[in-house]
């Protein structure tokens, strides 16, 4: 028979208080209440809704967090669209130079931002353009190395990563290849462990980010360190073209694209070690923009396709927390 003792190491504490250092699943005996207790697992998180956009669509670029967000090149088409939000409104911005679709980028805020990558149709090509953003203009910067699209992105305007994403048509090559930018250039670095697109990408610098899932249906995740990726824990629910925000050690994986419809709307929140499911969407989306760079207690998941375009805007609140209860026997 299992016991307390064979799974935790020790026996059950005998307190005359409650612990203030104590982990989910522990039981201790408060004396002076008379009480057993347990550290309970977390409650569920919320989502709320938020501003809706200017333009529907899919495959956006995005930046920032849930009260200063951007969105750039998605509508399921090739366009130079973009859109600032302030928490509770959204804007069109001045266009980029560069219209295409299905590209990334990252960036702190609404007013500094990267965006690149990216997909023209017709004729059919991958882009290699880089623009950033002042706040209230984009300008031309310097190529990425490999023209990619469905590319995914990490970190801020001037401390950026690029990886994965399929190159080339008609004949299509998926990629491994990651690129660091330094706020000036795109340099070469360590190549993803396999090549694959679709990627959720979390972080915010290019020396600590994830790679999340990708296509076909993948629970494959890696951790970068600025030099190389490992893999680490994979995500329950395997998807492509889901939205991840966060930071390499707390981290929000939402939504992804199902083979039939609704898309995906499972939610699993990330704390460093493992993943776990949490509140799902209000309803399902892929391909969708992204903001929250603090951790996985906030952010935003923006637009997206659901089997069709969508311009709502959904706020994760943050995760449950972690109650104390009584244990009772009746």
């Amino acid at each position: 028979m299992t016991t307390y003792y064979g799974l935790y190491g020790q026996k059950v504490q005998y307190l005359a208080s409650d612990p203030t250092d104590v982990q989910i699943g522990q039981v201790w005996y408060n004396s002076t209440s008379a009480t057993l207790k347990v550290r309970a697992a977390t409650t569920t998180g919320a989502w709320a809704s938020g501003g809706t956009m200017n333009n529907s669509g899919n495959g956006f670029g995005s930046a920032g967090t849930p009260t200063s967000a951007l969105s750039f090149l998605g509508a399921s088409t090739t366009t130079n669209n973009s859109e600032s939000y302030n928490g509770t409104s959204w804007t069109t911005t001045s266009p980029l130079n560069t219209s295409r679709y299905i590209a990334d980028g990252c960036g702190a805020s609404n007013t500094s931002a990267l965006a690149f990558g990216g997909f023209i149709f017709p004729p059919g090509a991958s882009q290699s353009a880089t623009e950033s953003w002042n706040g209230s203009s984009w300008t031309s910067v310097n190529s990425l190395n490999t023209a990619r699209h469905y590319i995914a992105a990490a970190g801020v305007q001037t401390a950026a990563l690029a990886f994965g994403g399929n190159s080339g048509f008609p004949v299509q090559t998926t990629v491994s290849a990651t690129e660091s930018w330094n706020g000036t250039s795109w340099t070469n670095v360590t190549s993803l462990p396999s090549a694959r697109l679709q990627i959720a990408g979390i972080g915010a610098t290019n020396t600590a980010a994830l790679a999340v899932g990708g296509s076909p249906a993948l629970t494959t995740v890696d951790s970068w360190n600025g030099s190389s990726w490992s893999n680490i824990a994979g995500i329950n629910t395997g998807r492509p073209q889901a939205s991840g925000f966060g930071i390499q050690t707390s981290a929000v994986i939402a939504g992804g694209e199902n083979p039939s419809p609704p898309q995906r709307s499972n939610v699993e929140l990330w704390n460093g070690t493992s993943w776990t499911n949490e509140t799902s969407l209000p309803s399902g989306r892929a391909q969708s923009g992204r903001a929250g760079k603090s951790g996985n207690s906030s952010g935003a998941v923006f637009a997206g396709d659901n089997y069709a375009n969508l311009n709502t805007t959904v706020i994760w609140t943050g995760p449950g927390v972690a109650t104390t209860k009584t244990v009772t026997v009746s």
